[in-house]
């Protein structure tokens, strides 16, 4: 019998060949500061293509120069980036997986010269700067950028578009009440919070017709904070939007210790995806090809997203596919290798 993991999974106008998907995780590899693809990227994204996954997430994008987690981030605020990303976009494609990138703000917790924004004045820690309580006017400049981003990923030939909401960066920070404490329509009520990603949807909808993700932090870790129960409602919100996929990630919107095992984040994509009645990414120390099976068998979530695990091993795919004692098409130039390595067994 196939392994479900090994099926492939339609998406609107996008079918992945499996449901491997690179989870996007920042390089901080940009070393002219300017936002723009390096050697660093071209290897390391083909290099996860080549290794069977079927969707590669390009790490955090920044959709304006306020908006970087470091100076060292990649960068789609400006045309100037169309090119690179384009180039990598063709690098992946070329060795037939599928590529999106997670298009990015990062709010209070950017470590950069320039002013910060969020959606209070409230640090992320002591040690951290106080960000600018962002007006009416900063929030619609960065609903706009995000709209323009996405116009920049499209052209850039992208098959997915992650919205980056989690982890304590700007949207993130509206959605919580532990970080949003305005007492304008941005804050309050779950209505209130959510209408900052709100217009982020509709502003990307109008630049992007194709395969539409969002990843949360589905739980605050904080008594006062969102919690799971939270997110299936925001999720509906999503749905009714036209959002195809929430990628269920947690924490990291205030400082929490957190409880981390195998599989800690699946519960979170089980339950958005049976309560809301909407696809989910299921992630975290997901590391082995049983794990994936369970999670994809149980119908716990959608999509694998691998993060730490396919820094470790590019080629998790095909030992995946071992592990479960099911062949998969490697590529041509590894066939070869492969036929010796198992006569010499024998």
């Amino acid at each position: 019998m196939e392994p479900k993991l090994f099926t492939p999974y339609t998406i609107k106008n996008l079918t992945l060949k499996n449901r491997v998907v690179m989870s996007p995780m920042c390089m901080y590899s940009c070393t002219n500061q300017d936002g723009k693809v390096m050697d660093w990227h071209r290897i390391h994204y083909p290099t996860r293509a080549v290794g069977q996954v079927g969707l590669i997430i390009v790490e955090a994008t920044a959709v304006s120069p306020e908006g970087r987690i470091s100076d060292y981030d990649l960068g789609i605020w400006s045309d100037d980036h169309i090119d690179g990303l384009r180039e990598l976009v063709h690098l992946v494609k070329e060795q037939d997986s599928h590529i999106g990138i997670q298009i990015a703000h990062a709010g209070r917790k950017a470590e950069i010269d320039e002013d910060i924004l969020a959606p209070s004045a409230i640090p992320f820690q002591d040690s951290m700067r106080t960000p600018k309580e962002a007006t009416i006017e900063d929030i619609e400049r960065t609903v706009s950028a995000f709209g323009q981003a996405a116009r920049r990923a499209k052209e850039a030939g992208f098959d997915v578009i992650e919205i980056h909401a989690a982890h304590g960066y700007l949207i993130n920070e509206f959605l919580s009440p532990l970080t949003n404490k305005r007492t304008d329509e941005y804050g309050g009520s779950e209505e209130n919070r959510y209408r900052f990603l709100h217009e982020v949807i509709e502003a990307v909808k109008k630049e992007w017709d194709g395969p539409l993700f969002i990843r949360i932090s589905a739980t605050d870790y904080h008594e006062e904070g969102n919690t799971p129960n939270t997110y299936v409602q925001y999720a509906k919100k999503m749905k009714a939007q036209g959002v195809d996929l929430i990628d269920c990630s947690s924490g990291a919107v205030v400082p929490r210790r957190i409880n981390v095992f195998p599989g800690y984040q699946v519960p979170f994509a089980d339950q958005v995806r049976n309560e809301a009645n909407i696809a989910t990414g299921a992630v975290g120390l997901i590391t082995t090809g049983g794990q994936a099976e369970e999670i994809m068998q149980n119908e716990r979530a959608d999509l694998i997203f691998l993060g730490r695990e396919l820094l470790r091993n590019p080629y998790w795919t095909l030992s995946a596919a071992r592990e479960l004692n099911y062949n998969i098409k490697a590529p041509v130039q590894y066939e070869r290798g492969w036929r010796v390595t198992k006569f010499l067994k024998k």
